[in-house]
């Protein structure tokens, strides 16, 4: 059972995926849903084959000139300082698609990377990488990859898998190490594969860098039985959380040995996003309360301080005043964080502006000067990034609304318009002009390709909880890797699936939000919300519903308060619910009368 302060927040936030709008039955947009997702594969194999031609086994493709380049040293690294001399690559391309193939169904093609993979990669290299990129793409696609593979599928013969995947990955983990020695345990951004840590390294990370490392490293541990890489993983954690503001604001850039700020100033893109997404991931893949505690302060910073309407600027960690108005495109992951935690209106409206932006320039621009309404003049870019089409995913399973399918459709358009060529998918170099850059980053087949997919079939989520990670890996939720098991995991509690069949119609996706944060209600309970009047603050109607809705479906866009006593047919506890767009839940008690809605 979760600590009452938690469930009083987060109970009422989960309950998200109930809508099985006209879209999910509809003859009309289930043919539609085919015809896209068939679309989608189609993008996916041109970009995979063309890898699989010219540039397998280095890392990634450059789909103008027909060859490779060997990136993985290069990624984060914007100076392009020691860089290695013999680095081949190591087949980064193929291991961030693993998971895809998988979730497309091409169960021969997984198995014949596994086969290679297995007989051909080795991390005995002299190449210093980015220990954030390594892991959420290297190390977070070999432990998918594993759970893939001896999942109770039988997606590979019988006799050829014998945890290869797992020995690299244990392999890989032992080579982060060494980033961690530091006098704040804070690791450093950099790491030599073969030989550590380097001399004279930089001791400048970001918040994401050192924050974003614990579920894959979590995962490793618990499949490995050895504690150390969550351990490590943890103790970096828990230091960059003690060094908040007392606004419970982070910066975005640190030093790893001093501790101290480099960048006061920060927002929810670049350089802190994946912190903010894995403090509450990690709460559902391992149910640590401490997670939890630490996502929910951050989130009401964030919503106290960023946001703007729709938009969420940067500001300073100290003061909380604004700092940058821009909008960046990395940004746009948060209206799927916010899905999953419920807060369904804010990652609605924030991601209408995001579409705005997109349909503006046909693509969305690494970043755009909210307070100038114009495109910053040098970050014109886009490569091929993920984070819209997964944050749609989220809003169409949690809504059913088919108007995501719509936008889905955009974005397939627009990547065949603009970035489609001959040999693979072109990066965009200037979204004014559509001028292309000769990349084709390995997160389109592990991210935006996969979130496309999944938005157009969702087959895969059918019979498994998962949690993916920010590169999208899927890990699964599993009762064994919980610290412990909350009642909110027995199916019996689920009191709002009335009925078997109601049961097999809700997807595995919304079943990882429910499990995290239902417990058992009591009659009362159920139904907290008043009949919607001219004299209460919001309406059923202004929240898209019918008066006969039970009150928690329409508690996502509200915020409980506490009335004087004698306010009119409240008894006990007096509530009254506003309309709000983001949630924070201040009631612990609830009483209703009889004259609630039923």
């Amino acid at each position: 059972m979760l600590p009452r302060k938690s469930v009083t927040w987060v109970l009422l936030l989960l309950l998200i995926f109930l809508n099985l709008s006209a879209s999910h039955s509809d003859p009309r947009w289930a043919a539609k849903k085919r015809r896209l997702r068939n679309k989608v594969r189609t993008m996916f194999y041109h970009a995979y084959d063309n890898y699989m031609i010219h540039a397998f086994p280095h890392d990634e493709l450059k789909p103008l000139s027909k060859s490779f380049t060997d990136s993985l040293s290069e990624l984060g690294n914007l100076k392009l300082e020691h860089l290695p001399q013999d680095y081949n690559g190591s087949a980064l391309t193929l291991i961030d698609s693993l998971s895809t193939l998988v979730i497309m169904g091409n169960n021969t093609e997984f198995q014949s990377a596994v086969v290679w993979l297995s007989e051909n990669l080795t991390f005995d290299v002299d190449a210093r990488v980015n220990l954030f990129e390594c892991n959420i793409r290297v190390l977070g696609g070999l432990v998918s990859a594993h759970l893939l593979a001896t999942d109770s599928t039988d997606r590979l013969v019988q006799g050829v898998y014998k945890n290869q995947l797992l020995t690299l990955a244990e392999d890989l983990g032992n080579r982060f190490l060494p980033a961690f020695n530091t006098p704040t345990g804070l690791p450093y951004a950099w790491i030599n594969l073969k030989y550590g840590v380097v001399e004279n390294e930089t001791t400048e990370t970001s918040t994401s860098g050192c924050g974003s490392l614990i579920l894959e490293m979590g995962a490793l541990s618990r499949l490995t039985g050895d504690p150390k890489y969550e351990s490590v993983a943890l103790r970096a954690l828990r230091k960059l959380w003690g060094m908040r503001s007392s606004l419970n604001l982070l910066g975005t850039t640190l030093d790893v040995s001093t501790g101290e700020w480099i960048e006061y100033s920060s927002g929810i893109g670049a350089g802190v996003d994946s912190f903010y997404e894995y403090l509450y991931k990690a709460h559902i893949l391992f149910g640590k309360e401490e997670f939890w505690r630490m996502f929910h302060s951050a989130y009401i910073a964030v919503q106290k301080y960023f946001r703007h309407g729709p938009w969420y600027h940067e500001a300073d960690m100290r003061t909380g005043k604004a700092t940058y108005w821009q909008l960046t495109s990395l940004q746009a992951f948060w209206p799927g964080l916010q899905v999953l935690v419920g807060d369904i209106a804010a990652a609605n409206s924030s991601h209408r502006e995001f579409f705005y932006v997109w349909n503006k320039f046909g693509v969305l621009p690494e970043r755009y000067l909210l307070d100038h309404q114009m495109l910053h003049p040098t970050e014109k870019y886009y490569p091929l990034r993920p984070e819209f089409a997964e944050s749609t995913f989220y809003l169409y399973q949690a809504t059913k609304d088919p108007w995501y399918i719509e936008v889905g459709e955009s974005i397939v358009n627009s990547l065949n318009l603009h970035t489609k060529v001959e040999g693979g998918f072109a990066s965009i170099r200037d979204v004014t002009t559509m001028e292309l850059e000769d990349h084709q980053h390995s997160f389109f087949l592990a991210e935006t390709c996969k979130y496309l997919y999944l938005l157009f079939d969702d087959s895969f989520l059918a019979e498994q909880n998962y949690v993916f990670t920010t590169e999208g890996h899927p890990l699964p939720v599993l009762s064994s890797w919980q610290d412990r098991l909350p009642e909110t995991y027995i199916q019996s509690n689920w009191t709002f699936l009335k009925t078997e069949k109601e049961a097999r119609r809700t997807s595995a996706m919304s079943k990882q939000t429910k499990n995290v944060g239902w417990t058992q209600l009591t009659a009362d309970e159920d139904h907290v919300a008043w009949p919607a009047t001219a004299g209460y603050g919001c309406s059923y109607e202004s929240l898209g519903g019918t008066r006969s809705l039970s009150g928690r479906q329409a508690f996502w866009t509200c915020i409980i308060e506490d009335k004087p006593p004698g306010y009119p047919g409240c008894t006990e506890r007096q509530h009254h619910i506003s309309q709000k767009d983001y949630l924070y839940w201040k009631a612990v008690e609830r009483k209703i009368p009889g004259n609630g809605m039923r």
